[in-house]
């Protein structure tokens, strides 16, 4: 009896001994996933829809990001709800502990992208920006302007000024289709909310020529002081019976002809975007305005100016008279210094020269 019981002592022992032991492995190992992951420079982990959890944590031991892949699988078995994560791209900065980038998982903080369109941008330049972000899931690369109209519900609609300029973030299972809509979305509610209280008396007949007017604003000034001001000037024009006469919806109207200057050619010839040769508006808008240009065109400055001409720097001279107006061309076209600029900026593609 004396020798059974020491051997039973001596098995419990060794029993508590081996749990201490095991207890002491797991509590080392479970410890590493609070390690600081140390990088150079952040960098994007990819989780695929699907993706169970143990090939997560494998594809995370294999970029360094977690010592052994066992413990990030005891962790995903102890605490189950940290084993649900979500698919998608997600940024892993140096600083982060595993257990740090798996709650970002579960919690489906997926790293978002961005899209620029700049107001005064055309619709294909809209579509180059797109095309060209690497990020986006393309499903429109070789749709027409007229299938994509389609799709967000404006079939025969000419695209261009339909969609609002800014920046919009992505994630990467969203499509350049997704963010056609969106912009599309906001330019039509903010167009309406626009319209709504617009003043009484302006010249359009539907808020589209609205549109038309305000893309026009968009492209002859970037100085937020002088949208109204321009505004201004073209209203009493339209309501006098003169042409616009605007530089910019002629280069629209030259398309790829359009080399950097306007020649007389140019303006003796006829488009449908010629404000030299038509009257009223032209039948599109030529660009992407933005909110400002729409609000300056539905509450444009009161005034008797008629007239504008670039100086050069980016900002205009408005004249009340033909008189004023050449004095102003001979002084501010006719003489350019070196650095001459009308807006927009140098690079654009449709820039225009002055008025």
């Amino acid at each position: 009896m004396r020798v059974l019981k020491k051997l039973l002592t001596g098995i419990v022992a060794l029993a508590v001994l081996a749990a201490t032991g095991s207890a002491l492995w797991l509590w080392q190992g479970l410890k590493t996933l609070e390690k600081p992951v140390m990088l150079e420079e952040p960098i994007v982990f990819s989780v695929e829809a699907g993706s169970a959890f143990g090939r997560v944590a494998r594809d995370l031991a294999a970029r360094g990001l977690v010592d052994d892949p066992l413990w990030l699988r005891i962790h995903g078995r102890l605490y189950p709800e940290q084993a649900l994560i979500k698919a998608g791209d997600y940024e892993i900065t140096s600083g982060m502990t595993p257990v740090e980038i798996v709650e970002r998982m579960v919690e489906g903080k997926v790293k978002l992208w961005s899209v620029q369109f700049i107001e005064g941008w055309t619709f294909a330049d809209m579509r180059e920006a797109l095309a060209r972000t690497e990020q986006l899931d393309k499903r429109t690369t070789d749709w027409t302007d007229a299938q994509i109209m389609a799709e967000l519900g404006a079939e025969g609609e000419h695209p261009e000024g339909w969609f609002f300029p800014d920046t919009y973030l992505f994630h990467s299972d969203e499509t350049d289709l997704d963010i056609l809509r969106r912009a599309y979305d906001i330019m039509v509610e903010t167009l309406a909310e626009e319209w709504q209280g617009r003043e009484e008396g302006l010249p359009y007949d539907s808020p589209y020529e609205a549109l038309i007017m305000a893309s026009i604003i968009e492209r002859e000034t970037g100085i937020a002081g002088e949208r109204k001001e321009v505004a201004g000037v073209f209203v009493r024009r339209l309501q006098k019976g003169m042409r616009l006469q605007t530089d910019p919806t002629v280069i629209y109207g030259m398309g790829d002809d359009y080399r950097g200057r306007i020649r007389r050619s140019d303006l003796r010839t006829r488009t449908p975007y010629n404000t030299y040769r038509i009257d009223g508006l032209p039948p599109t808008p030529i660009a992407l305005p933005g909110r400002e240009s729409i609000h300056a065109a539905l509450h444009p400055d009161d005034g008797d100016a008629l007239y504008f001409v670039a100086r050069g720097d980016g900002s205009h001279k408005f004249s009340r008279t033909l008189a004023e107006h050449q004095k102003a061309v001979r002084e501010f076209q006719l003489n350019r210094r070196e650095d001459y600029r009308s807006f927009p900026a140098p690079g654009s593609k449709t820039g225009s020269d002055g008025d």
